[in-house]
This record gives structure tokens, sequence and C-alpha cells, in this order.
């Protein structure tokens, strides 16, 4: 399968160290399978100024499924939603798998979730508007030694 990573450099050699704390599936590394989301991602670098850079590797899913720990999500539901804000609580429950896949939490589908979290909607409500949302896709690659085996770095572009 071919994935993106939108980053303000070139990033032939990932390290899952490099990663912020406290994301939807925890620390590691971010790739998508959906090029235009990749590019999305390197805006917010665009706006401080910074060039953006769309990394592009290759990523044997399915063979990584039969050896490592994989988590998927398939939608947005109860076990996403709870599994997103533990890790964003800064639970190091994701630490139990290799590699985790699922939608994102962007702004539109984290507003929902601001409302639950604040208690100002029940998780049915949250559950039923989230139905509506058109699940985006992300890899979190949390053991380097998949990045290492399995990611093969292909090439990089400015976006």
């Amino acid at each position: 399968m071919i994935v993106y990573h939108g980053s303000y450099c070139l990033v032939d050699n990932p390290h899952v160290s490099f990663s912020r704390e406290a994301l939807d599936f925890g620390k590691g590394f971010y790739v998508t399978g959906i090029e235009e989301q990749a590019i999305n991602w390197t805006n917010r670098f665009k706006r401080r100024g910074k060039k953006g850079y769309l990394n592009i590797y290759t990523l044997p899913i399915e063979e990584i499924k039969q050896i490592y720990k994989v988590k998927e999500f398939l939608s947005y539901d109860l076990e996403w939603l709870d599994f997103i804000l533990d890790c964003r609580a800064g639970s190091n429950l994701y630490l139990n798998y290799d590699m985790i896949i699922g939608g994102i939490a962007d702004d539109r589908v984290y507003n929902t979730i601001e409302l639950y979290k604040d208690q100002l909607i029940g998780k049915d409500e949250a559950l039923k508007r989230l139905q509506y949302y058109k699940p985006n896709h992300q890899i979190c690659i949390i053991n380097q030694e998949i990045i290492n085996r399995y990611l093969k770095y292909e090439e990089s572009r400015e976006v």
C-alpha cells in the first residue's frame, strides 16, 4: 500500500521518538493512505511560513497484521471514541499495540468529541453525530521495528 506523511521537511528515515504526545492514537509515526489528507497536514506548517513536503512510502499492511499486534477501527464507534479520548488525555493504552489504524478526530469530529467530553451530549448523541462523518484514514506506527523493516521510503515532493 502507498502511504503518505505530510511534514515541513523531507522524512526519509522516520523515527517514532520524534512524535508528539497525546495524539489520537498515541505517540508514533503517522501516515495515511489518502494523499490529499497528507497534503492538508502540511498546511499547518505552511501557515507558519515553513515549506510543506509530501513524503511517500510503501507499507505492506496485510503482512504486518500477520506478524504484529495491530488495532484497526473500521468506523467511528464507541470503542474508537473512548480510545481517542484516553490517548488524548495522555493514557498509554496505545502501547498495547504495534500499529493502530482508523479515522482521525479532525476539527469536525473533534467538536463532537469535545461536547461529549464536556458532558454536553451523551454517548448515544455523540455516536449518532459521528455516523454522518465520512471516516478519513490514519495509521499510527508505534513500534519502530515496523518502520525499520517494512516502511519503505519512495520519494518526497514539496507541496
